[in-house]
This record gives C-alpha cells, sequence and structure tokens, in this order.
C-alpha cells in the first residue's frame, strides 16, 4: 500500500516505521507526514508521543480517535518548509490536509512548528491555522422576534433587526 503521506513510497517503508517507534523522523517535515498518517491509519497513541510536553497535557487521545475514524483522509499537500532539518533544531512546514466529513469536503491550512527535544527527536510545538478562522459570537443571539436590545420596546425584527 502507497503512504497515505503522499511521498510515493510504500507504507512499511516510510511511515510505518516512524509510526511504530523503530525510527525517529530525520527532519520536520517527515514528522509531519508521518503524523498525518497517523490520523489516515488511526495510530492515534503516537500523535500524543510526538507532541512536547505542553500539548501532551492538553491531547484527548479519545476525541482524536473518534474525529480521525469519522474522517475520510484524502491528501496532504505540503505547501513550504523553513529550517527543521537534520542539522536544525527547529523548523515549520506549511502544509493542507483535505478530508471529507458528513459527504462535505473540507480543508485544513495549517502552518505548524517543529523542535528537537533534548534527545534530538523531533516533536511537534504548535500549529497556527491559515486562512478563514471560524466566526464564534462574542454576544448571545438575538432572536427575530425577540425584544430588541436597544429598548424600543418593538420586536427585534421590526425596529434594529430590519434589513
Amino acid at each position: 500500500m502507497k503512504c497515505p503521506c503522499g511521498s510515493e513510497l510504500d507504507y512499511e517503508k516510510c511511515c510505518s516505521p516512524l509510526i511504530t517507534g523503530k525510527k525517529n523522523a530525520l527532519t520536520a517535515e517527515d514528522l509531519m507526514r508521518s503524523r498525518y498518517t497517523a490520523y489516515v491509519v488511526g495510530e492515534i497513541d503516537y500523535l500524543g508521543k510526538t507532541l512536547d510536553d505542553k500539548g501532551r497535557e492538553d491531547f484527548d487521545a479519545e476525541s482524536t480517535r473518534e474525529w480521525s475514524a469519522n474522517t475520510n483522509w484524502k491528501e496532504l499537500e505540503i505547501i513550504a518548509t523553513d529550517g527543521g532539518e537534520k542539522g536544525d533544531e527547529n523548523g515549520t512546514v506549511e502544509f493542507v490536509a483535505r478530508y471529507e466529513m458528513e459527504k462535505q469536503l473540507l480543508e485544513h491550512h495549517e502552518l505548524a512548528t517543529f523542535q528537537k527535544n533534548q534527545d534530538g527527536v523531533w516533536e511537534f510545538i504548535d500549529g497556527q491555522v491559515i486562512g478563514t478562522q471560524p466566526y464564534r459570537r462574542e454576544t448571545p443571539k438575538i432572536g427575530r422576534n425577540a425584544p430588541c436590545p436597544c429598548g424600543s420596546g418593538k420586536k427585534y425584527k421590526k425596529c434594529c433587526g430590519k434589513k
């Protein structure tokens, strides 16, 4: 089977040795590819093991396992890397992970930061989503038939909610 990471190598020669602990990633990009593959093949424990100490504290393996299992992974595209080579101590990998969930095609575009730990092993530090951030409402939603918050005594739809 071809490796899900998109390297065109067989899984057994590409990401499997990293995921099974037989060898460590040589570069930040190798770690990024193996982490994507771990999502695809359901090796969630590997995702926790490749986090830095702070990330490991916040890692929710069960919800990650559920999300991974309910996702149809399509492809990983590496956009750019900065540092993260064998001789480097840190680096970034910009990538797009494409997947399908509930019959909807989605993309996750991220700039991931990696760093070698004291043993010289690459770890995932943090990721910054690139593109549109999900909208988060700061205040409760005002219903169309609720009293208008301006104090007019009218329904919201007849006052400030008019289009």
